[in-house]
């Protein structure tokens, strides 16, 4: 295609694409050798009971998915106590999450979330041509209720908050989200992504409130981030309408198979979750100790502020020239910070090994010299 044709092929997209540069086909992948401890995924193995239901689900791969998710939705309705019509499934929730916005917002809307936050909102908030209104948090990280009935937020045609946050790793009270579901008429959407690893949830909440959405996923606490298995509960008229917008085999026939094996086998889990919650409480112990401030946690990862005087970025590479891989964050506020997700003991080790030997080696370089 010659160039001409190209730009006019390229004028012909909706106004939107045109605001998206094309993505890079020669990015560098992440080096094997790393510590990787940037994107909060669960390193350890399926339980065999779920890993035998994917290696069986394998079986019938020439097979399409069950439509619909039947018996994935129908496992979690039994599960958590809801009826099936109360439940969407997902390929993750993040496709959830851009049904939502597919479903709720036109152009010129606005959509209100609590930042800072997930980031992608972002990108799915322009993608529907809508404003991305960002609220910030209240005193240590309450949720400022007022701001969200009657402030900058009052338009939005839905406000999103996950309990606990990404990436502060913060929890708000469940009776604080019940009360801003009761007194507001938007729909109100709650990602609890990493709710397993906090103290309370708001699905006891879903029958009180018809405008109340919880998301879950089985990326962060079943670790089955790549498998993709995501849900939704709400009123069976809201979460109707967003299946109805769904693709068709929009999951496939290993996630359909993971999904309900755990959910059959939450209690296989347990273990795990009390491991992260012990090495989250280390790890923020030897980072205190290290001159770090560590915001407490209610996820599997930590946002840890650097000493004072350094810098987040400079903490990251200097990490990263050791082999080990955190995250940074471009928000205001958050740059002399960096986030580290728990993972095996093994890679905890390595992770504070460097932390330290970063740290001697600023001290070595801020002593005197000595004149003889």
């Amino acid at each position: 295609m010659s160039d001409a044709k190209l730009q006019g092929v390229l004028l012909a997209l909706s106004q939107v694409a045109r605001q998206l540069s094309a993505v890079p086909s020669n990015q560098p992948g992440p080096d094997a050798n790393c510590v990787k401890l940037n994107t909060n995924e669960n390193p350890f193995p399926l339980p065999m009971m779920v890993m035998q239901s994917a290696l069986a689900a394998l079986e019938r791969h020439y097979l399409y998915p069950e439509d619909d998710n039947l018996s994935l939705r129908d496992a979690a309705a039994n599960a958590y106590g809801f009826s099936k019509d109360q439940v969407i499934a997902g390929n993750g929730s993040s496709e959830l999450l851009g049904l939502i916005y597919r479903a709720f917002l036109a152009p010129g809307d606005s959509v209100a979330m609590m930042s800072p936050g997930f980031s992608f909102n972002r990108k799915l908030a322009m993608l529907q041509g809508a404003r991305f209104l960002e609220i910030g948090w209240g005193e240590a990280y309450s949720l400022p209720i007022g701001q969200l009935l009657l402030g900058p937020a009052k338009d939005a045609k839905f406000i999103l908050l996950a309990n606990p946050n990404n990436p502060t790793g913060t929890f708000v009270p469940v009776a604080d989200i019940d009360s801003l579901a009761a007194q507001s008429d938007r729909l109100i959407v709650v990602d609890e992504a990493y709710v397993d690893f906090a103290p309370d949830d708001a699905l006891r909440l879903i029958n009180r409130h018809s405008n109340l959405l919880v998301l879950r996923t089985f990326s962060k606490s079943y670790a089955a981030a790549g498998i993709r298995v995501g849900f939704g509960f709400g009123h069976p008229e809201l979460i109707g309408r967003l299946r109805n917008l769904q693709n068709v085999f929009n999951m496939n026939l290993i996630g359909h198979a993971v999904g309900i094996s755990i959910l059959s086998h939450r209690a296989a889990y347990d273990e795990n979750h009390r491991y992260i919650k012990d090495e989250r409480h280390r790890a923020t112990i030897a980072l205190s100790q290290l001159g770090f401030s560590v915001i407490p946690s209610h996820t599997n990862f930590l946002l840890a502020r650097v000493p004072p005087g350094q810098d987040g970025n400079w903490w990251q590479a200097s990490l990263e020239r050791q082999k080990i891989l955190v995250a940074v964050f471009p928000d205001d506020g958050l740059e002399n910070y960096i986030r580290v997700s728990i993972g095996t003991k093994t890679q905890m080790d390595a992770f504070l090994s460097a932390a330290r030997d970063i740290s001697e080696s600023l001290k070595m370089q801020s002593l005197p010299v000595k004149h003889r």
